[in-house]
């Protein structure tokens, strides 16, 4: 299986989001720019102050035209409480299988821990910037906007 890198297509994916609606990356397309940041679990401390950097510069990434979606291979029902006791005002989707984790090759952390990586795709479906750190959770937010902010 080959890496997905920056300039691939992104692969198309529909998740559940965390509202029971089906969301697909196809949806976006000719759109938005959409930022995708997939994190371990919900309601940990590195996912939750992850998952709030994001909500804490949500206008930014909307100023731009961007979309963010978060994916974690959580349930439903666990995205909705996330997103309710954080007020996580973007997509949360369920990959229980870790199907789309796979599609983007994802890396595991220790070969244990789900990993954590942030894609930007543009409007075209083409993978603009790749991040990929379980610990530094700002730089995740910091490297989406400088990149949307570039395009």
């Amino acid at each position: 299986m080959a890496t997905l890198k920056i300039g691939d297509h992104a692969p198309n994916f529909t998740l559940s989001s965390a509202t029971g609606e089906n969301v697909s990356l196809n949806d976006f397309l000719g759109k938005k720019v959409v930022v995708i940041y997939f994190y371990p679990k919900d309601d940990t401390p590195g996912c939750t102050a992850e998952s709030c950097a994001f909500r804490d510069n949500y206008d930014v990434f909307t100023d731009a035209g961007a979309e963010v979606i978060g994916i974690s291979g959580d349930s439903v029902a666990s995205h909705q409480q996330f997103a309710s006791k954080y007020q996580l005002p973007f997509i949360l989707l369920s990959d229980s299988q870790n199907q789309v984790r796979k599609l983007f090759d994802v890396p595991a952390t220790l070969f244990v821990l789900p990993g954590r990586v942030t894609y930007v795709i543009d409007k075209k479906g083409i993978v603009r910037h790749i991040f990929n750190s379980m610990l530094d959770f700002q730089a995740h937010v910091d490297e989406a906007i400088k990149t949307i902010q570039a395009l």
